[in-house]
């Protein structure tokens, strides 16, 4: 009430943005009496990072009050259109304009999307939930997960077998003795087409996966094969492409003794690896996304991404450098020793 008393006086109108707002539908109710002009309904990012959007939001607030009312927090060309079906008078827009490799265009597009009514396609911008996370997932790159997740490491030590390959996928987890190929060939039984295989043998030979291994995986679909420890048969895994990451390659295995378990808790270099945590592997390494936060890291390392295409097209498009697009020089300390104090 002070804000709309203060604004009257100066002879502004009062908007307010309802995030954060532990009933923002009622404070809606209300605020028209309050003397508020219109009223912002904001996806906060950390509720777009885990597959959050405003449209139920905006059909509530929208059912209570005739302020004006706009819309923020991950709009983009396909979302303006619904936002406006759902009762939005204004569509704020932020990334899908700042991070478009042609702004312009992309302005365009959601102007369009918003007048017609009709969503325009785009095929960035999205964000996943736990149904689309695998479609996310594709998209982007070991780096860009890193970058997202405040530069966590990939699996330290293993390493892609086959150049250009790229797996992701649910993770089902195996450990066996080193050479003890049971558990492991028995879990290709237990995994589920587009899933990957992560097994420990400990980093140590000898070699629990092979060609009939990599035959069998095929055909049930498997996405990948990561192994803290050894593989063989490497010309004819790659001669079949199957994506495989190791720390160790050896001609020699071991015998089956039937050693081991299937789908428990693992871990490798430092980190732990749970059933159903989600596996990215590329040309880089391999990272794991804990399930409790997989599609959160997901739609980070997508925003990374995005950013980086933007300026990537700014380098290109200007004949420019990255320390002068992202303007390095800001971070340089004066001479003479450390961070300038006051």
């Amino acid at each position: 009430r002070e804000c709309v008393e203060a604004g009257r006086h100066y002879g502004c109108s009062v908007a307010v943005d309802l995030l954060g707002l532990p009933d923002p539908v009622a404070f809606a109710a209300s605020a028209s009496e309050l003397g508020v002009a219109w009223l912002d309904v904001h996806c906060a990012i950390d509720q777009q990072m885990s597959g959050a959007d405003p449209l139920a939001l905006i059909k509530a607030v929208r059912a209570v009050t005739d302020l004006t009312l706009a819309v923020a927090g991950g709009i983009t060309s396909e979302t303006a259109a619904p936002a406006v079906e759902a009762g939005a008078d204004v569509v704020i827009v932020g990334g899908a304009i700042t991070k478009a490799e042609d702004p312009a265009a992309a302005t365009a597009d959601i102007r369009k999307a918003s007048d017609t009514g009709r969503p325009v396609e785009s095929k960035l911008f999205k964000r996943a939930t736990a149904e689309s996370i695998r479609e996310v997932l594709q998209t982007v790159r070991t780096s860009d997960i890193s970058n997202g997740a405040h530069s966590q490491p990939c699996l330290d030590g293993v390493r892609q077998l086959i150049p250009g390959t790229f797996a992701c996928g649910p993770a089902v987890t195996v450990w066996a003795p080193p050479g003890d190929f049971a558990k492991p060939v028995q879990a290709i039984d237990v995994a589920k087409p587009g899933e990957v295989l992560v097994i420990t043998t400990f980093g140590l030979p000898p070699a629990i996966w092979g060609e009939l291994a990599t035959e069998s995986a095929g055909n049930k679909g498997v996405a990948g094969l990561v192994v803290h420890g050894a593989v063989r048969d490497t010309a004819v895994i790659r001669e079949r492409g199957f994506p495989v990451w190791s720390t160790h390659v050896c001609s020699h295995c071991g015998e089956p003794k039937g050693k081991g378990e299937i789908n428990v808790t693992i871990e490798i270099a430092g980190q732990r690896i749970a059933p159903g945590d989600w596996i990215v592997a590329d040309d880089d390494g391999v990272m794991v996304l804990p399930a409790e936060r997989a599609v959160e890291m997901a739609n980070r390392a997508a925003d990374v991404m995005e950013a980086e295409n933007r300026i990537r097209a700014e380098i290109r498009d200007n004949n420019s450098t990255l320390a002068k697009v992202v303007n390095l020089q800001r971070w340089e300390q004066e001479a003479g020793g450390g961070p300038r104090v006051g």
